[in-house]
């Protein structure tokens, strides 16, 4: 943020007479009868006009006043309030962790056995972004206001997140207590049963508890709308299409699984839900959209970024979606309706279609005793 023309000098700030002096940008100078002076930042936060103490101007130079006007400018800016953020840290020093240090140790703790960096991703997603207002409190001063306040904003338009939010909220403040930061007796103030489901509605659900999912025989009209966008996002969505992956599997494909010789895409075990290395058979168009790709390559990720070391981010299809008024329909909803169009308009076995999708099909000894993936007979199956 832009910060005003400076109105004070050093000088200045040394010999002002008694009253109230204005350097710019909310720091002020205060003299006062006595000869006493401070700084103070006033700011304006939730329609409320707040002034915060900077400290003494006679231990704090101007230089530093301004340092410390810019920093509690940051917080007004992230909607925090710089005074409570004062006393917040000093708790902090005092000896009790923030939540960001506690929820930081948890996934550190927890991630070696999370096979799905989507998973990984997602914890810190909503433990660094959604839950950005609790990172600077000391754990043990969260109250259910301070959990309120960050879930109401999203509790309805979206739900499924927020119910992630919560979870992961208690589970940091369920391990703080057990490291001994809150006291035993002290009840969780982000649990849902008996008391969060007391102040908020009961979660949305999609119907059914599934993804939304366009009607088969709507998608050859909107693919074709798709293939006037421009973008790697419309390629990472048509290749989704055209493959029945999931997107987390779409969007961390690299160069060393793809053989398009052999028009084959193999997902390595590592990066599958099911925690089994996948063969995806190429069709035609979907080996067109990786040659296109492979022109610009820039990085090891078929579908990557602005940020050459990292993919395309989860949520650029569904903002994908967004733009081309798709309704509310989801990128997952594409492996519904692939299942569907499968089911309903070809005499493919039902077991090519799981397998497509990489569903397990039939109980541990019978998957024990087919160990092949039919990939010839699910290439026909994409290719249809």
């Amino acid at each position: 943020m832009a910060r005003a023309k400076n109105k004070l000098t050093a000088l200045q700030a040394k010999t002002k007479k008694p009253g109230r002096y204005g350097d710019g940008a909310g720091l002020y100078l205060i003299v006062a009868a006595t000869g006493g002076r401070k700084w103070v930042y006033r700011f304006s936060l939730n329609g409320k006009v707040t002034e915060a103490g900077l400290g003494s101007a006679d231990a704090v130079a101007l230089a530093d006043a301004r340092d410390r006007a810019d920093e509690a400018r940051r917080c007004v800016a992230r909607g925090q309030n710089p005074i409570e953020r004062k006393k917040e840290a000093a708790r902090a020093a005092a000896g009790k962790p923030t939540f960001g240090q506690v929820a930081d140790e948890l996934i550190s703790s927890k991630e070696s056995g999370w096979r799905s960096a989507r998973h990984r991703e997602q914890w810190r997603s909503t433990l660094e972004a959604d839950a950005g207002p609790l990172r600077e409190k000391p754990v043990d001063t969260i109250v259910t206001a301070d959990i309120l306040a960050v879930l109401r904003p999203i509790w309805q338009s979206k739900s499924v997140t927020a119910s992630r939010v919560r979870g992961r909220i208690e589970a940091v403040l369920d391990a703080a207590r057990a490291r001994g930061h809150i006291p035993e007796n002290t009840a969780n103030p982000a649990r849902w049963r008996g008391h969060l489901d007391k102040l908020l509605a009961k979660p949305k659900k999609l119907a059914g508890g599934h993804h939304a999912a366009m009607p088969f025989d709507q998608e050859p009209a909107f693919v074709e709308r798709l293939r006037a966008q421009k973008g790697v996002a419309a390629w990472l969505l048509e290749f989704i299409i055209l493959t029945a992956a999931r997107t987390g599997e779409a969007r961390g494909a690299r160069w060393s699984e793809i053989d398009l010789e052999k028009k084959l895409w193999t997902v390595p075990a590592a990066r599958m839900k099911g925690h089994r290395a996948h063969r995806v058979p190429l069709c035609d168009r979907a080996v067109e959209i990786v040659e296109e790709l492979e022109k610009a390559q820039v990085s090891d990720f078929v579908f990557p970024s602005q940020r050459a070391d990292k993919p395309l981010s989860d949520m650029a299809c569904n903002v994908l979606l967004r733009r081309m008024q798709a309704g509310n329909i989801t990128t997952h909803g594409f492996r519904s309706s692939f299942r569907d169009w499968a089911g309903e308009c070809t005499s493919f076995p039902r077991e090519i279609a799981e397998a497509a999708l990489a569903h397990a099909v039939g109980d541990e000894v019978e998957r024990a005793y087919r160990r092949g993936d039919a990939l010839e007979k699910r290439r026909r199956l994409m290719d249809a």
